[in-house]
C-alpha cells in the first residue's frame, strides 16, 4: 500500500507552531550554552558533532545551558525559500500539475514548492511567475530580462523587452521583517494574510471571481488555420468552471501567434480551449493549449499555500544588558537551541521572564575579591562537610560584584563526558551543590583561592562605591539558583556550533529555521 504525507500538512504544522508560540498559554525560549565545548571534544571548534536526540542528551543540554531569551509573538514567522530575481535567469512558472511524472521547466522540479516560480526583487517585493515565455519554440521558457517592480493587482509583463514573462505582485517585505526574518536562503511571508486589512485588496482581487483563469500556454501552433492574420475573440474555455473566454491571434502563416485570457471566469479545476465553440478553424494540424489552473481561491488568496510556507524562522537577539547580566561575557558559547514551556525555578508555573539565567552563582567576598581571577572553564571546589565535596566549572567571574557563575554535570561524579562510567571517580557519585549551609568539617571557602561565600548577602543587587549593580538573579546567603527549573519543558531544537567568544560590546542575532 502506498501513502504520502502532503505538503499541506507541513504548512499546517508550520501555522500551528507559529500559533503555539504566539499563544499566551505557552512560553517559548531560545537558549545559549556549552561554555566548555573543547572539554567535550578537543576538535569541537573545527568539527562540532551532530546533536543527539535522546532523553540522556536532553539532560546534558540543560546542565550546560547558560541563559534563555523569551520568544515573543513578533519573533516568529513562516518563511519560504529565497529566490532573488536576476536578469538572464530562466525561471519556472506556476503550474498546478507539477509532479514526478510531469516535471517543471526548466528546473526539472518534481513538485511546485521545489520549483523556482516566484522571486523577490531588489526592493523586497515578491512576485509569482505566471508565464515564463513558454511556447512551442521555447518549451523550457526564456531568460527573464525585465525586473518586476510594479504593485498593480492584475498580472502583467514587467517591461518592454518582450521576454514573454507575466508576473503577479503578491506583497512587499517590511524593513522590520527584513531585519528579523530575511536570510541568505529564506525570506518571510506576511503574518495573518487571511484576515489583515493590509492585504485585503490582493485577496479580493483573487476572490472576484473565484479561481479566475489567468494563463493559457501554446503547446502546438497548428497548421493551416484558415484566414491568416485574424483574431478570434470570446473563444470559450470548457471545463468544470464557467464564464472563461480567450482571444486567439492567427499569424501570417495561419498558425496560432498568441492566446490570452480575456475573461477569467470562475470555479475551474480543469479546462480546455473550445476551438469549435469559438469558430476557430482546426486546420491541417489542430493547435493545442495548456490551461493553467490557479491555486484554490485564486492567486493571492492563500499566500502560505501558494508559496509553500512550511518553514518557520525563530529570531532572538542576545545583547549584553547591565540591567540583567544573564548572558555571560569573557567566555564562550558553542550551543544554541529552543525550549518549549520551561518552568520557573522551584515552581510549576511557566517561566515568564524576558531573560533568565540557567546557571548557579555564588557571591564571593574576602581580601582581594575585586582583583581575583578565575580562568574560564577551570574547576572550583568547596568542602561542604567531611568527605563531601562540591565541584563545578567556572563560567564567568565579575570582579566588580564578586559574582562567580558555574555549571555542573555528571562528568564530575562518576561519568565521562561521553556518558561512560568512571572506574574511580575523584569526588564520589553525588553531585553536591555549593552551599552556605555547610556541615561538620565543611567550609564556605572556594578551594584555595582565599575567597569564600558571602553568607550575609541576600539580594539581587549590590551597591559598590555608590553604584548599584544588578546581578540578574536573586541571592540568598550568597548563593543563587537558576531562574528556570532545570529539565522542565521540552527542548525542541539544538545546534552545536564552533565556539563564539562573547565580549561586553557584542550582540548576536540567532535565527533558527524549523523545517516542517
Amino acid at each position: 500500500m502506498s501513502a504520502i504525507i502532503t505538503d499541506q500538512l507541513r504548512i499546517l504544522n508550520a501555522k500551528n507552531f507559529v500559533s503555539a508560540v504566539t499563544s499566551s498559554a505557552n512560553s517559548y525560549y531560545s537558549f545559549v550554552g556549552l561554555p566548555n565545548a573543547t572539554n567535550y571534544d578537543i576538535n569541537w571548534d573545527f568539527n562540532p558533532p551532530s546533536p543527539r536526540d535522546s532523553f540522556e542528551q536532553e539532560n546534558d543540554y540543560w546542565d550546560t545551558m547558560i541563559a534563555l531569551k523569551k520568544i515573543k509573538a513578533s519573533d516568529v514567522n513562516q518563511v519560504i525559500r529565497k529566490i532573488t530575481w536576476s536578469s538572464g535567469t530562466i525561471y519556472d512558472m506556476y503550474r498546478h500539475d507539477i509532479s514526478r511524472v510531469n516535471t517543471s521547466n526548466p528546473s526539472g522540479a518534481t513538485s511546485l514548492y521545489s520549483a523556482d516560480y516566484y522571486v523577490i526583487n531588489s526592493d523586497f517585493r515578491v512576485y509569482i511567475c505566471l508565464q515564463n515565455g513558454t511556447d512551442p519554440e521555447n518549451p523550457g521558457g526564456r531568460p527573464s530580462l525585465d525586473e518586476p517592480t510594479f504593485t498593480d493587482l492584475e498580472p502583467k509583463a514587467a517591461g518592454d523587452s518582450g521576454d514573454g514573462y507575466i508576473w503577479k505582485y503578491l506583497y512587499t517585505i517590511k524593513p522590520s521583517e527584513i531585519i528579523k526574518f530575511d536570510t541568505i536562503n529564506f525570506m518571510p511571508v506576511p503574518k495573518n494574510w487571511e484576515t489583515s486589512s493590509e492585504f485585503a485588496a490582493i485577496r479580493n482581487n483573487a476572490a472576484f471571481p473565484n479561481n479566475q483563469l489567468k494563463i493559457i500556454t501554446i503547446t502546438n501552433r497548428g497548421v493551416g488555420l484558415g484566414t491568416a492574420n485574424r483574431t478570434y475573440t470570446n473563444v470559450p474555455i470548457k471545463g468544470d468552471g464557467t464564464g472563461a473566454k480567450a482571444t486567439i491571434v492567427i499569424n501570417n502563416d495561419s498558425k496560432v501567434e498568441s492566446i490570452n485570457v480575456s475573461i477569467g471566469g470562475s470555479g475551474y479545476t480543469y479546462g480546455t480551449v473550445d476551438l469549435e465553440g469559438g469558430n476557430v478553424p482546426t486546420g491541417e494540424v489542430t493547435p493545442t493549449f495548456d490551461v493553467i489552473i490557479p491555486p484554490k481561491g485564486g492567486h493571492g488568496a492563500d499566500i502560505y499555500r501558494e508559496l509553500g510556507a512550511y518553514n518557520v524562522l525563530v529570531f532572538s537577539r542576545i545583547e549584553n544588558d547591565i540591567e540583567n547580566p544573564d548572558f555571560i561575557t569573557g567566555n564562550k558559547i558553542a550551543r544554541v537551541g529552543l525550549v518549549e514551556n520551561p518552568q520557573a525555578y522551584d515552581s510549576n508555573s511557566l517561566l515568564d521572564l524576558d531573560k533568565a539565567s540557567a546557571v548557579y552563582a555564588l557571591k564571593l567576598t574576602g581580601v582581594g575579591y575585586s582583583s581575583a581571577s578565575f580562568t574560564a572553564n577551570s574547576r572550583i571546589t568547596q568542602t561542604i562537610s567531611t568527605g563531601s565535596t562540591a565541584v563545578g566549572r567556572v563560567i564567568s567571574y565579575d570582579q566588580n560584584t564578586g559574582v562567580l557563575k558555574y555549571w555542573q554535570d555528571k562528568s564530575f561524579v562518576g561519568f565521562n563526558t561521553d556518558g561512560s562510567q568512571k572506574s574511580n571517580p575523584e569526588y564520589g557519585l553525588n553531585l553536591n551543590r555549593f552551599t552556605a549551609q555547610v556541615g561538620t568539617g565543611g567550609t564556605t571557602f572556594i578551594g584555595d583561592t582565599g575567597l569564600y561565600i558571602d553568607t550575609q548577602f541576600t539580594d539581587s543587587t549590590t551597591i559598590i562605591n555608590s553604584r548599584t549593580y544588578k546581578l540578574g538573579q536573586p541571592f540568598i546567603g550568597g548563593v543563587a539558583n537558576p531562574e528556570v527549573k532545570k529539565y522542565s519543558g521540552n527542548i525542541i531544537y539544538v545546534d552545536n556550533r564552533p565556539s563564539i567568544t562573547r565580549s561586553q560590546n557584542q550582540k548576536e542575532d540567532i535565527k533558527v529555521i524549523l523545517q516542517f
